[in-house]
């Protein structure tokens, strides 16, 4: 049987964690060959003194997380574009000339357009169009995948590598059921769905408002939970604290994250479809 490869093309280290770790780290153990095109290094991120003992920079910090987390996923492969972080919107960062945010789409796409005509993965996974939580590196990097994934087939796009076509195209999406559910609960323990994140500028309930992707595949992720959060762990810089070992978040985190979910963008999904495997189907 031809080897199966499976290709994630995200905006940061950790993004390949948090959202798509129990996909990556499953389908790893299955013996598909997983990789990850990382498109920035993260270093516009806030992190703290403590965190950066031992590196030059926040971005070799990052890329150290990164590299500790694909480690524990078995990751095949881990390949940057070598974008700069743009910081979330609004911010002074989205303006620096090499911001991924900054960039045309087409541009990041040939990149993209590299590694899966090097890579040949039947599948390919991105940010959905709102890149979750609306940050402007997610968005740029599935605008680019999207395009990618087409023009990589494309024989007029002339490369130094032949054209090849993947054969599936999914964007990770968050369980809108799930995520009103915790918006709805918030309040009731303390917590403003309306300014979250590290940085408190992350509106959950827009989100929920502008988000309703459809989810055409749900991954049971069980079996490699606890490999996602020692992943998880590597990217101590992100966190803020520990996870939380108790209380409702804790208990709620463990009842939602058994699964990860994902919209089938190619081929076009037929109505009510529902996949357990990104790879039924595949030749």
């Amino acid at each position: 049987m031809e080897q199966h490869t499976l290709l994630a093309v995200l905006a940061h280290p950790d993004d390949e964690t948090f959202g798509t770790g129990g996909t990556l780290a499953l389908y790893a153990r299955r013996g598909v060959q997983v990789h990850l095109v990382c498109a920035t290094r993260g270093e516009v991120g806030e992190i703290d003194p403590e965190h950066l003992k031992g590196f030059a920079s926040i971005a070799e910090a990052r890329e150290g997380e990164l590299r500790c987390a694909a480690g524990l996923l078995q990751l095949s492969g881990v390949h940057f574009l070598d974008y700069r972080d743009s910081g979330m919107a609004g911010s002074p960062d989205n303006q620096h000339p090499q911001a991924l945010a900054a960039q045309p789409v087409e541009a990041v796409a040939e990149r993209v357009v590299h590694y899966i005509r090097l890579l040949k993965p039947q599948v390919v996974i991105t940010f959905d169009p709102i890149g979750g939580y609306k940050h402007p590196d997610h968005i740029a990097i599935h605008q680019a995948t999207v395009a990618a994934f087409h023009m990589a087939g494309d024989a007029s796009f002339v490369s130094d590598l032949p054209p090849y076509q993947p054969q599936k195209l999914y964007y990770y999406t968050q369980s809108k059921g799930w995520l009103r559910f915790y918006v709805s609960i918030m309040p009731l323990i303390g917590m403003d769905p309306r300014r979250m994140g590290r940085n408190k500028d992350i509106n959950l309930k827009k989100i929920v408002e502008e988000g309703n992707f459809p989810e055409h595949a749900r991954i049971a992720v069980r079996s490699v939970a606890k490999i996602k959060e020692q992943a998880a762990a590597c990217h101590a810089s992100q966190l803020g604290g520990a996870m939380p070992r108790k209380g409702l978040l804790f208990l709620l985190r463990g009842m939602f994250s058994q699964s990860e979910n994902y919209m089938r963008a190619f081929p076009p999904a037929p109505p009510r479809l529902r996949e357990s495997d990104l790879f039924n189907d595949v030749v």
